[in-house]
């Protein structure tokens, strides 16, 4: 049996996440120091103990998030797998995993990535919603029309769109209308992975150039193409490229097995990735990491 480390994305926070490790454990410790120190702020003070609408924040829960899944990995000396992949944000914890950045470096990054984010779109002007039980196909279908995006092809019958306030509405009511279980908004404060991202995608692009990137010890299965990806130029168009198109995690699910991939263990807070695992391949078990 091989297995693959995933890392969780933006919805899996919660106050007081890594508080015990932060305490208890010298190397969870230190990633969140070196998460402080590379921001200027104590972000942990915010991870432990909140509020939760200043921990929610796209600038500052991306680096928390990532944070504590490399906290928990080090802590747990969780040895890397043949390979690593990452939802959304949850790439840069895969890198940092393999090697490819520093946990300084990611912090950075993803601060300059979720403060692009939010001045890509003015507040209220974009929406996300998730669509439930429709096929991705017919999904696509309705956002072509709307014109909106698929911003995460999650798992069967589970569809994440984003894009412009009134046209994600429209997509929202067609899906109603197609048969969908349910439509609804997302609470974020954000629309993501659709085509409003383009400036945060030039932010990404300039930014991934500051820092030193090296080449992954192993590869990533990435958003972009639910393949392995090891080059680090192309790892960096990736980077970029997620920022304005739909993630294709029950792609990369479907690639593993090919691989010779049995089980994921999803390292961070949350256990969402868990449990889409066996909805998107049954075949494949899956296990949360539990220091």
């Amino acid at each position: 049996m091989s297995s693959i480390l995933v890392f969780p994305g933006q919805g899996s926070q919660s106050v007081g996440m890594g508080r015990d490790l932060y305490e208890n454990n010298a190397a969870a410790r230190a990633v969140f120091d070196e998460v402080d120190d590379a921001l200027g702020q104590k972000l942990s003070d915010i991870i432990f103990n909140g509020p939760m609408d200043e921990l929610t924040l796209t600038a500052n829960v991306q680096p928390a998030i990532m944070a504590t899944s490399i906290a928990m990995m080090r802590a747990g000396n969780v040895e890397l797998t043949p390979y690593v992949a990452g939802h959304s944000l949850g790439e840069y914890t895969a890198l940092c995993a393999a090697g490819a950045l520093s946990v300084g470096d990611t912090a950075k990054l993803l601060r300059v990535r979720g403060n692009a984010m939010q001045a890509a779109a003015p507040v209220g002007a974009g929406l996300t919603a998730v669509i439930l039980g429709l096929d991705i196909d017919v999904v696509r279908d309705i956002c072509a029309d709307a014109d909106c995006d698929v911003a995460n092809d999650n798992s069967p019958g589970q569809v994440v769109i984003s894009g412009a306030r009134a046209a994600v509405e429209d997509a929202m009511a067609a899906a109603k209308a197609a048969g969908a279980k349910r439509a609804l908004p997302l609470a974020l404060s954000v629309p993501v992975h659709c085509r409003m991202q383009a400036p945060a995608a030039d932010a990404i692009r300039a930014a991934l150039e500051t820092v030193t990137f090296n080449a992954p010890a192993v590869p990533l299965i990435s958003n972009k193409t639910a393949a392995p990806m090891s080059d680090m130029n192309e790892i960096k168009d990736a980077l970029a490229f997620q920022m304005t198109h739909g993630v294709r995690w029950r792609e990369s699910v479907l690639a593993m097995p090919a691989l010779g991939i049995t089980e994921t263990i999803e390292v961070g807070p949350g256990a969402v990735l868990t449990g889409l695992t066996p909805r998107i391949c049954p075949e494949m078990t899956a296990r949360k990491w539990e220091i």
